[in-house]
């Protein structure tokens, strides 16, 4: 066998990997996903500075007022550069503990598990991107490129500004993807039943699951989004400044553009996923 053979063989192999195909399924549905709801990940940023305003429909109309409507997708780079891959480890990473581990047919509490694993991987992984996309959403920090970002922090910042907010976001993402597949598998079954039209089912059981699992973890995307803002801050540091200076409220800010993102963008990229996989034949 020639070298292109062996090339051509391994590359035929790899594709067929189940893994490969659930990170690839994963990855398309995260591109377009992001592309679509951009702004409102922007908008939320900017409700969650200190200072910020308080309405969604005035931060929009600010933006578009001062940065044209192209400026609602500023920061869309690093968080295809962060969601296309996390959401392809996530996936890939939950396809084969589901499949290998549970069967294929985990419980509610395994579902927990398997989404809560597959987020805190993925959350590690990464952490510096989500760092620059923040920074660049706020408009606070200006970087020429992702590799240039990611360079001047860890000269002006060290290691630890690179993964700055790492326990927040594990304490707002673990939760939210253990919370939101064990409630979107068991919704699944339950509409599966009503409907036999399964694109209307994912998106519906999506959004259900993606309410209830954004309003949980809202306090820790606010204290998150002001650790990464601020290089000297520390979590204790945060929490206490905004409960000091705008009691519980602050907590919640920037929750209505933040559950719409989460429900809708996780609905639209399980939607997705979910038809992928099945033309992949993980299904």
């Amino acid at each position: 066998m020639t070298q292109y053979q062996q090339k051509n063989n391994f590359s035929l192999q790899l594709s067929a990997n189940p893994v490969v195909k659930s990170f690839l399924a994963g990855s398309f549905s995260g591109t377009c996903s992001t592309l679509l709801f951009q702004p409102l990940d922007l908008v939320k940023t900017r409700i969650q500075q200190v200072g910020g305003a308080h309405s969604m429909m005035k931060e929009f109309k600010k933006i578009i007022v001062n940065e044209k409507v192209t400026g609602l997708w500023q920061g869309t780079r690093p968080s295809l550069v962060r969601t296309v891959p996390g959401v392809g480890v996530y996936f890939a990473c939950m396809h084969t503990v589901k499949t290998t581990v549970f069967g294929g047919s985990p419980t509610p509490t395994q579902s927990l598990i398997v989404g809560a694993g597959a987020r805190t991987l993925a959350g590690c992984i990464m952490i510096p991107v989500t760092v620059v996309k923040i920074r660049c959403e706020a408009g606070s920090m200006e970087y020429k490129g992702m590799l240039k970002a990611l360079s001047t922090i860890r000269g002006t910042e060290g290691l630890r500004g690179l993964t700055k907010g790492l326990m927040p976001t594990l304490f707002r993402d673990v939760p939210f993807s253990g919370i939101y597949l064990m409630f979107y598998e068991n919704l699944k079954v339950y509409c599966n039943k009503l409907t036999p039209y399964q694109n209307i089912n994912h998106f519906s059981c999506g959004i259900g699951a993606g309410v209830l699992a954004s309003l949980v973890t809202q306090p820790a995307d606010v204290i998150k989004t002001r650790i990464q803002l601020n290089p000297t801050a520390t979590t204790m540091a945060v929490v206490k400044q905004i409960a000091k200076a705008e009691g519980p409220a602050g907590f919640l800010r920037g929750i209505v553009p933040r559950t719409l993102r989460r429900t809708l963008m996780a609905a639209l990229a399980w939607t997705v996923y979910e038809r992928a996989v099945r033309n992949m034949g993980l299904k």
